[in-house]
Parts: structure tokens; sequence; C-alpha cells
């Protein structure tokens, strides 16, 4: 190849958006008019390009200039081949790579200019294959998108945690438009999509299609629903898309439809007429839950509408549904048990594995309360802190007063309801004594309060896509410090993390919570990119029994007996607790414990002390009737 040649090849190569970098040739070789129809394409001066044609140059500028348009293309390069010349004639191999946007790959084709000399200069000649091998004369190209709906999220059974919801789609038929750019002129007043974007869709649909141009929920449909009215060829349609969220609705999440600010947002796949996440496992996972969109670059028939070719296709990002532990079953005898009480949160978790099987609250929010909420355990905690007291060599049956007044290091504990002064530990754990169990303080160190608390996964990295709290204690350096942890005041946990450690006593093992099994990794572009989770954690064998004993006895005799219920022995603990938030002085009653493999942790708010065990016993009861 002569070294001009290579001068050209490079500057195509480059981009052939400075045309002044090449240099000048002199006619008759065609170099300089394939490097002007090239540069002129694709900067967009169509005029340039056009001149360098042997056809009518209205016509050749109207049809370089449709490329774009019919193709929606972000941008259109070339890059020179091989030139061939035979006396009068010359062909020009190009690759030609046109952005068609959207996120959807580089659409990469073969072709030739051929050329000819017309009265001593070297022309294009002109025909519709020039913009591409497969287009003829009374065709065009076009880009035809067809999404897939928007996947459902499901419970444990494969069944939708969703119900239909009404959506009304503002949509148009190019075909049957007069002015297509005036009907964007006004749709973008309107919604706040850019007029642009919208007649690009319009303009690249294949012109019989219905093209979704906006999406609207009713209240916002409703409130718009005159000035869409006024905008002659806009035609609305009615869907019923599977979106708005069952039981647990905070969990699962809503779902709104792509506005003007979340399509810029979002960045991705996601145009108007798609719908996106607004919170919940709708917004953690909404790259799993769409995005899939295939793509085809077709060759229309202009009289027929027909397809004649398809070019290319992408099959798009491939979505599934998300499937969550939540048993729907059980989900259901949660929020009945929930329905006629004060604030309250209740998690139930399947012991054996850590799977989060249903979510209720009531006044408090499922996510930031129930999972991510950070609340004083009271002598709920006193769980995790026997563990330790029994790993130091405590007998349970020895006597521990439970006195109404009890100072320890300076902190000042008091109990109600003193039933006995010199009940054994069993009674106190029973009863939750706070006096009695903060007394204990005295026989177990900072470090083997850590260590039990490590067990039963207290501040550990949960692996959820969703916000959760894991717990966190203080340290314990002195008495009084120690005292507060073991009557459960100074530290802070989740009503999840107490559901956990009633799992790990009834099934020996502490194992992290899982909500999601599929998709088996993290949504990638999610704004909560979870830690991978812990390793489950076996407990010793010999506490274990000793911690199920004394939580049995917290049911049968204990301040837990309102969680009895029929069927299987029913083992827990219960507590009340008073704390100041934000200035506020609130009153929590507390209910950790299980029945068969469902494990609960119900925290309610409100002075009387056996709310949460009534509400805990009312959900075993209904787990009953449920199956």
């Amino acid at each position: 190849m002569s070294r001009l040649s290579r001068s050209v090849r490079l500057a195509l190569a480059l981009g052939l958006l400075t045309p002044t970098l090449t240099a000048c040739f002199e006619e008759p070789s065609p170099h300089e008019a394939i490097r002007d129809f090239l540069v002129g394409w694709e900067s967009g001066d169509y005029a340039m390009a056009a001149r360098r044609a042997d056809a009518d140059e209205a016509s050749v500028r109207k049809a370089l200039g449709d490329v774009a348009l019919h193709l929606d293309a972000a941008s259109l390069r070339f890059k020179l081949g091989h030139i061939t010349r035979d006396g009068g004639t010359a062909q020009a191999a190009f690759q030609a790579e046109v952005d068609l946007g959207e996120n959807n790959p580089l659409w990469t084709y073969a072709s030739t200019l051929p050329l000819h000399q017309v009265d001593g200069r070297w022309k294009v000649r002109w025909s519709p294959s020039v913009i591409h091998p497969d287009l003829h004369e009374g065709q065009r190209l076009a880009v035809k998108v067809d999404p897939e709906g928007r996947q459902p999220i499901i419970d444990r059974y494969g069944d939708t945690l969703q119900d239909q919801d009404t959506q009304y789609v503002a949509q148009v038929i190019p075909v049957q438009l007069s002015d297509p750019a005036r009907l964007c002129q006004e749709l973008a007043k309107v919604t706040g999509f850019a007029q642009d974007r919208l007649l690009s869709r319009i303009l690249s649909a294949p012109p019989t299609d219905a093209v979704p141009l906006a999406t609207f929920g009713r209240a916002k449909y409703e409130q718009l629903l005159a000035q869409l009215d006024r905008i002659d060829g806009l035609k609305i349609a009615v869907v019923y898309p599977p979106v708005a969220p069952k039981s647990p609705a905070q969990i699962v999440g809503r779902v709104n439809a792509v506005t003007a600010e979340s399509e810029q947002q979002l960045g991705g796949p996601q145009r108007a007429g798609d719908t996106v996440g607004r919170d919940g496992l709708q917004r953690a996972y909404q790259d799993q839950l769409t995005g899939s969109t295939e793509t085809r670059v077709i060759v229309l028939d202009t009289k027929t509408w027909k397809t004649v070719k398809e070019l290319k296709s992408w099959p798009g990002r491939k979505n599934t549904p998300v499937r969550t532990t939540i048993d729907s079953r059980l989900q259901r005898a949660a929020d009945l048990a929930v329905a006629r009480t004060q604030p309250v949160a209740l998690v139930a978790v399947d012991a054996p594995t850590g799977q989060v099987l249903a979510v209720s609250t009531k006044d408090l929010h499922q996510e930031n309360d129930a999972l991510a909420g950070k609340f004083p355990a009271g002598t709920t905690f006193s769980v995790i802190a026997t563990e330790a007291l029994l790993k130091a060599g405590l007998d349970v049956g020895q006597k521990v007063p439970c006195t109404a007044d009890r100072t320890v290091g300076g902190a000042r504990f008091q109990q109600t309801g003193v039933t006995s002064s010199a009940p054994s530990f069993e009674a106190d754990f029973a009863h939750g004594c706070v006096t009695a169990l903060a007394s204990m303080a005295r026989r177990v160190d900072e470090r083997a309060l850590t260590e039990s608390a490590g067990l039963f996964g207290i501040g550990a990295p949960w692996g959820l896509p969703l916000n959760s709290f894991s717990g966190s204690i203080p340290a314990g350096t002195t008495d009084a410090a120690r005292a507060k942890i073991i009557a459960g005041s100074s530290v802070r946990v989740s009503p999840l993390a107490m559901a956990l450690v009633a799992g790990a006593v009834r099934s020996g093992t502490w194992h992290p919570p899982t909500l999601v099994t599929a998709p088996s990794s993290p949504d990638p572009n999610a704004e909560i990119i979870p830690p991978p989770p812990p390793k489950p954690r076996p407990l010793d064998a010999a506490r274990v029994a000793e911690l199920r004993s004394l939580m049995r006895a917290g049911v049968a005799t204990g301040s837990a007996r309102a969680a009895a219920a029929p069927g299987d022995p029913v083992y827990g603990v219960a507590s009340t607790v008073t704390f100041v938030d934000k200035k506020d002085r609130r009153q929590l009653s507390w209910f950790v414990g299980w029945q068969g493999d469902v494990a609960v942790a119900v925290m309610m708010e409100g002075p009387d002390p056996a709310g949460a065990s009534s509400v805990a016993g009312a959900f075993f009861s209904g787990t009953r009737k449920d199956f």
C-alpha cells in the first residue's frame, strides 16, 4: 500500500473528525472523495458527503441524516480498509461502528464504497446499499425494542409477592402522527422527558408499532389527564403489571414508573415506559428484575412497513425473578398477630438455617426497625450473657436474690413484682429479674461477654441486601458496665438479631440471616453491596442444653407465659426495658424464643410487660391454624 493510502487509513481510523489533518489529494485519485464522504457522514456534515456522490445532493443529504434518526444512533464511526482501483472505477472497503445507545453494544458491519469518475472527478456511486449492503430502494432501517415485563419477587414456594397494579402508558403509533416533533414538544412540557429523546424513539421505531413514551401511576395520571388529552396523536393504554407489593410490603418494596429524573439517574437500560424499584428488594435488585430488552436492527419495506430482514440483534441482559425465604403462610400468621396491638415488630426465622420466614410490623418499619433498628434488648440479652456465665462455671440452681433494688459498681437497677427474696438463678432468668442478673457482673469478665456475643452473631457483618443491624455491645471494663450489658440496657440489637439468637439456641448453631436465595450473588449495581456472610458458629452442646432448659422455664413458669400455644412446647424469655430515644422516653417489652423450628423475636412498645409474649403466642397459635 502506498504512503498516501496509509495516511488516509490512519485518519479514518482516528475518527475522521478532523479533515484538515489529512493530506490534500489531487484528482484523479479516489482518496479525497472517500475521505470527504466518510468524514462528512460521520461528523454530520451531510452536505460535504453529498457533494462527493453522483446523485441529487438533497436526496443524499436526507438519506444520510435519516440513518442516524432511524437508528437512534448516539454516534457513527468508520474505519477505512483496503482501496482498489481499476481504471475509472474504485472500491473502498470500510467498517461502520454504530453506537445505538441505551447500553446496547456497538453495531459493527462491513461495507464497500463504490466509486467512479464523473467529468474527471471521483464520485461515490450512490444507492441505499452505500448505507448498508442489504439496504435497497423502497427500504429503510429501524430499531425494534422488545422489553420483557418486570420479573416478580417470589416467596420460598415460588408464589409471587405482588398483586396487579394499574398503570397508564402514554404511547403513539408513528405512522399515524402528522407532526411527531410537536407532539414530543408538548409531552416534554408535561412530563419533563427530553424532547429530543422522545422524538428519536418515535423516529427509530417501526412506524406501525406502538411506541411507549411515558408511564404513570393512577395518582399522577389523574393529575395530568387534562394536559395529556390535549396532545393530538397521544394514546393511553391501561396496563396491569403485577408490581403492588404483598406482605411484607416494605421488604418487597414499591415500584414506580420511570420519570424524567430517574431516567437520568439510572443510566442503564431503563427508559421511559419502564419501571424502577423505589425501595426494599425492588430497589436492591432493580437490574436483576428489569433490563431484559431485546434490541434488533431491521430493514423495513416503506410501503407495507413489514420487516424485510433482520441485520443484528442483542438479547439484552437476562432478568429473572428474585426468590426470597419468606414463607407466605407464616407471614399471614404474623400479620394477624400484630394487627390489633401497640407499635410492634415481629421477625421469624428458620432456626436450622437462619432464613427469614416473616417480618411483620404495626406502626414500625419492617426494614428500618425490624431488620435495622437499634434497641436495648433488656433481660432477653441474658440468653447471651448466661452462655458466658455458664462457661465461667455458673450453677443455674444456685440461689441469687431477686431484690427490688440493687446497685452494682455505682449503677442502679430496679425490679418490680419480686416473687421471692432468694430464688435460684433459673427462676431469676425465667422471670427476667434484672437486679439478680445484674448482680452476676462480678462472675464474668469483659472478654467472656464479648466472645459470647460474637458466638451469637452480635456485631457480625451480615450479608443482607437491605439495611440491617446485627447488634453492638459497649466496653465492659467495670462492674457497672458489665452489669448493664447483662441486663441488656446498654446493648443495642434489632429484632432480627434476637430472632437469630433464639434460632441458635434451638439448633445449637448460630446461622447468619438469609433473605434472598436467588440470585446467589448480589446485584453489583445496588446501593447496598453486602459483604460475604459469616460462617455458621456452633455453640457448646452442654451450655446450649442448659439454655434450652432455662428458656423452657421462661414460658412454663416465668414472665413469658403468655407466649404458650398449642402444639410443640414453646421456649422463650421475656423482658421489659425503658430507655430514652431522642429525648423521648420509650418502654419496650420483648419476647425471644421458638416453637418447633420457627424462632421469633417480638418487640412491642408500651407498658404491658406481657405485650410481646402475647403477640408471640398469637403468632404460634396462628401458624397451627394456617397449616
